[in-house]
């Protein structure tokens, strides 16, 4: 945390599964990573956030660790980690990897130990009784499953598990498991780790008498376990004792989180964290969660932009994504598949140069898009199967698979398409998971040959973005916030100014230069057209899915 290094460059993130399979067995490893560090830095990468690589059970893909201190052999093993660690640092990419101690896996060591009521390791969960013979000590649900207890059968109490019944909760009142989380981190950052993702952070203090959640709490979206009593205690301790030793940086998930509760994690002279991502933008289609579908909002995504940008604004710095693990491909949410190109470059222009460091899904570079499987049972999501075997029993399974074949986190858990090839080039075993159909006409291979694919322009606007002042520096201000088609917004710094318009439909939009840009001084550095569009007067008229991004001095 002793440097600003993480200002000045694009993420990207690898889910270590689909990425790359560089031993053929048709599971992405660190072996495939390596293969491809090269293409990561033409893209203009200059930092790597690794999803779970760690031994797991893969009850939820990695996110449920039985081992914190190797690599899960089915990805490698700490030689090649060490080695792509080595190669990426040479080519200028720092690595972060992803942290997840809210919670293990059920089969890691301390929870085996931690079933017998004598074990030392015992206060390492929350085990209770329940209120009544068959009833949970509390009325908590879980994300993934229908309550948040399990009763274990042994000892006949009850366990903690916020998410899959396999990711039991750690009590980081346990002064014990504290000192267990700064030896991991100590662990990856004396191996030469540039710093962390830390999953669902907010959750890791929970208030001691765990009391009934209430009801009007829940529907707002507040949870007596997020940001509980001691998190800004337990994350400044590990702050203090681990992370200043070291020039790294940290970005917590913050799932629920405003702007202003963001603050009170990244702002001041000693913050948690460098960095939180949010959510609010992910929810311009959809209520809450993608599970209960809405149409596209172009105003409430802007609303969330905007709120956000301005709240943080001199005080804190932003994370910037449109994709990750957790949601589906954001082209078939916010583009359209129809103008695939059009859209997928839009997007990019729409959020990279916005204040902040933006990430970059695996994929995303491409245009990778949703895609149906036909039967339950082809999907791994552990959310998806939850959720169809709750909704089936009340709705027509039509109706389930389609919500599910829309909102599932495995369309972004597809193969990365690296080719036309078998397989998308991705494997050359059957891979793990099947790959999209589209893989013929979405690939890195042909969109490296074309100079004017979603490939290419994410190249431009990358190194646009770390190599301009304005982007970095620029203050920002939305301009027509009520139009329901138009995002546009401007960055200022020391006396130079940039204009984003980002269209959001194929219909045709007149857009009108406001008061104090002069179209006769604009000029264009970004067009997702192979030609910005010339404006009659002060106006002009936007093509389908249309970024323009215009300087003026």
């Amino acid at each position: 945390m002793n440097s600003d290094w993480y200002k000045d460059r694009v993420f990207y993130q690898i889910w270590p599964r689909s990425f790359k399979d560089g031993n053929g067995d048709g599971i992405g490893d660190l072996y495939g990573v390596y293969e491809k560090l090269d293409y990561l830095k033409e893209l203009g990468i200059g930092g790597i956030w690794f999803s779970p690589f760690y031994p797991s059970p893969n009850a939820d893909y990695g996110y449920d660790i039985s081992d914190y201190y190797s690599i899960s052999p089915e990805y490698g093993d700490l030689e090649i980690f060490k080695k792509v660690l080595d190669r990426a640092h040479s080519l200028d990419i720092k690595v972060i990897l992803d942290l997840v101690i809210n919670h293990t896996s059920d089969e890691h060591e301390w929870f085996r130990q931690s079933r017998d009521k004598d074990s030392p390791f015992r206060d390492f969960y929350f085990w209770r009784k329940g209120k009544k013979p068959g009833k949970a000590p509390n009325n908590w649900s879980s994300f993934f499953s229908k309550g948040a207890w399990t009763l274990d059968p042994k000892t006949m109490e009850h366990y903690l598990h916020l998410h899959h019944v396999k990711q039991v909760d750690l009590n980081m009142d346990n002064p014990a498991v504290r000192e267990e989380v700064k030896k991991i981190m100590r662990f990856w950052l004396d191996m030469g780790v540039d710093g962390f993702r830390e999953d669902v952070i907010t959750y890791i203090s929970k208030p001691k008498t765990l009391p009934d959640d209430v009801f009007f709490q829940a529907v707002k979206g507040l949870r007596f376990y997020d940001c509980g009593p001691r998190i800004h205690e337990y994350l400044q301790e590990f702050r203090t004792d681990v992370l200043d030793k070291y020039d790294c940086f940290t970005v917590g998930e913050a799932p629920m989180i405003t702007p202003e509760k963001a603050l009170t994690f990244v702002s001041g002279p000693h913050p948690d964290l460098n960095m939180v991502f949010g959510f609010r933008h992910m929810e311009a289609d959809c209520l809450l969660k993608e599970y209960i579908p809405l149409p596209f909002n172009l105003r409430k995504l802007k609303r969330a932009f905007t709120h956000w940008q301005k709240a943080l604004n001199g005080r804190a710095w932003n994370a910037l994504y449109l994709e990750n693990h957790d949601h589906p491909r954001v082209l078939s949410r916010y583009g359209s598949e129809k103008y695939h190109d059009e859209s997928g470059k839009m997007l990019a222009v729409s959020y990279m140069l916005q204040k902040g460091t933006p990430f970059v899904f695996q994929g995303q570079e491409l245009g990778m898009t949703n895609f149906a499987l036909k039967d339950i049972s082809q999907y791994k999501d552990c959310v998806a199967h939850n959720v169809y075997a709750r909704a089936a029993k009340i709705l027509p399974e039509k109706l389930v698979m389609s919500v599910i074949q829309r909102a599932t986190r495995d369309n972004c858990r597809s193969p990365l398409q690296w080719s036309g090839a078998a397989n998308a080039g991705f494997s050359e075993a059957e891979p793990w998971f099947p790959v999209n159909k589209n893989y013929p006409s979405i690939n890195a291979e042909d969109e490296d040959r074309d100079s004017d694919s979603v490939l290419n322009f994410y190249r431009k606007v990358i190194a646009f973005r770390t190599q301009s002042d304005i982007v970095r520096n620029g203050d920002y201000k939305e301009l027509m916030p009520m139009h329901p088609h138009l995002y546009v917004y401007e960055r200022r710094w020391q006396g130079q100014t940039l204009l984003v318009i980002c269209s959001f439909t194929e219909k045709a939009c007149r857009f009108r230069f406001p008061k104090g840009f002069d179209p006769s001084k604009a000029q264009p550095v970004l067009c997702n057209y192979k030609n910005a569009p010339q404006a009659d007067g002060r106006t002009l008229l936007t093509r389908p899915y249309e970024a323009l991004v215009y300087k003026f001095y």
